[in-house]
């Protein structure tokens, strides 16, 4: 018998208390209990189980193409070519431009989709970013400040992990929030430092609230390093000015803080009075005027929202401004830690940032499809509003931009306690309930972080067809008939 055999051992097998605590402490509501639940339901369907409704609407995450909206022809004929090139040897019924799109790839990066990359991702993609921003921006941009990431989140991720030294590092972030960031600050072991938005003004970032944040903090001895804004926001739907980011920068240059720029959403502006003004736009006009002179900014881009809606590729981008060339080094170790950002995702990104231009039949049809997709969600986002408005006990602020709606609720105090009966936030029983009636799947506002004593949820603008207008008609009587049993 071996030694190991006799040895009276009993095996330690990894238990909630013994693995990491950062893990535990992080918490992803958009995926979290009531998704689950519902995803629970949607196996009851396919297994025959009886439910007052027969299919699950999951509004929880921005996810387009779940919801039934198309891709875009042009990215995925393209796409089809690069990953399959030996198809440009055969007869095609695709555009022109397409197959031209699909050689001009593939001569510039001739290892094609199934090779590592440049760590910071294809030469050729970053200096279409690069062009991007400089058209957008009116500013030229260097492709070596252009980092190609597998979708914003881990551009987002690594951005956090530079800007926390240790655990008494904090950042600043919205509340309500993405919980991308609470969830990442808790894996690093830095703190979230929250500055409430103002919703009675359409969900604004005021500069007092930002200073008694900050102020708060640093009187509990957390070291501030940065500050995140996400514009337009999620959850709340609300789109900074130019002059509002101004204030935000000039403040953050004040404190010495980094600018984190969540700009995924910048094609989703839903509102004639507003339109996307960058934070890098606003900083160099700013330091063209020997203001926030070398102010540090991240900022990133997606594939997955806009009207692309491209979330499973994972395509994304992060630039980096003024930060210094030490800096830039351990940016790109961190990068190549990673080995490269997927392929097919760099190439969704490449589309994105250079379609198809003038009056090409391909042209012609990438923007049909565009306008088509942006003008219906522009037409759900001012009838989901007008719907919760509507409804007693609930209010709306306007949507103005990306994909979310996140009214308020009013709620009667038996419903409260019967919702600490349970054990659960009243705004997590409330959503909870609602699927379990109609099917329809929202994120209780508690996941997003709110000012204390209200209570939110948020919800997509996404369904489309006969699915949004039962949406449109079963939100209301769910809401009358619940409310109803806690008079």
């Amino acid at each position: 018998m071996s030694t190991l055999q006799e040895t009276n051992h009993s095996y330690k097998k990894l238990t909630v208390d013994s693995i990491s605590k950062k893990i535990v402490a992080a918490q992803y509501s958009v995926r979290g209990a009531v998704p689950l639940r519902a995803n629970e339901i949607k196996e009851d369907l396919k297994a025959g189980k009886h439910f007052p409704f027969s299919n699950v609407v999951s509004c929880n995450i921005g996810n387009p193409q779940a919801l039934q909206q198309l891709p875009l022809s042009f990215l995925r004929e393209v796409a089809a070519l690069v990953v399959c090139p030996t198809l440009l040897n055969h007869p095609l019924p695709f555009d022109d431009e397409v197959l031209a799109r699909a050689k001009a790839f593939l001569k510039a990066n001739p290892t094609g989709l199934g090779a590592y990359t440049h760590s910071q991702g294809f030469s050729s993609v970053r200096g279409e970013v690069a062009a991007f921003i400089g058209a957008r921006d009116g500013h030229p941009t260097d492709p070596a400040s252009i980092y190609l990431t597998n979708g914003a989140s881990e551009g987002v991720k690594m951005a956090l992990s530079l800007v926390c030294a240790d655990s008494e590092s904090g950042v600043m972030i919205p509340m309500p929030q993405y919980p991308l960031y609470s969830a990442s600050l808790a894996l690093t072991g830095a703190r979230a430092v929250s500055y409430a938005l103002c919703e009675e003004e359409g969900w604004s970032t005021r500069v007092e609230d930002l200073e008694a944040s900050y102020c708060a903090a640093v009187d509990a001895g957390t070291k501030v390093t940065a500050i995140a804004v996400i514009n337009p926001g999620n959850p709340t739907g609300g789109v900074l000015t130019g002059q509002a980011i101004a204030d935000i920068l000039e403040w953050a240059y004040a404190k010495n803080l980094v600018v984190l720029a969540d700009e995924v959403y910048q094609e989703n502006i839903y509102v004639d009075t507003k339109r996307f003004v960058s934070f890098k736009k606003v900083l160099r006009t700013l330091e063209s005027q020997d203001k926030c002179l070398g102010l540090q900014l991240f900022s990133f881009h997606s594939t997955s929202k806009g009207f692309l809606g491209e979330c499973g590729l994972r395509g994304g981008y992060m630039e980096i401004i003024n930060l210094d060339p030490a800096v830039i080094a351990q940016v790109y170790k961190l990068a190549s830690i990673n080995l490269c950002p997927n392929t097919l995702g760099q190439l969704a990104v490449s589309l994105m940032v250079n379609p198809p231009q003038g009056d090409s039949p391909a042209a012609k049809v990438y923007r049909t499809e565009r306008d088509s997709i942006l003008d219906s969600l522009k037409s759900r986002a001012a009838r989901s509003e007008a719907m919760f408005n509507s409804i007693e006990g609930v209010s709306c602020q306007p949507v103005e931009g990306a994909l979310y709606a996140f009214p308020k609720l009013t709620l009667p105090a038996k419903l409260i306690e019967a919702a600490e009966a349970v054990g659960q936030a009243p705004d997590l029983f409330y959503c909870m309930a609602m699927l379990d009636a109609i099917g329809v799947c929202v994120v209780p506002g508690s996941g997003f972080n709110q000012v204390e004593g209200t209570w939110h949820f948020r919800t997509t603008v996404l369904p489309s067809g006969e699915q949004f207008e039962q949406y449109l008609r079963n939100v209301p009587k769910f809401h009358r008939e619940f409310m109803a049993r806690f008079q």
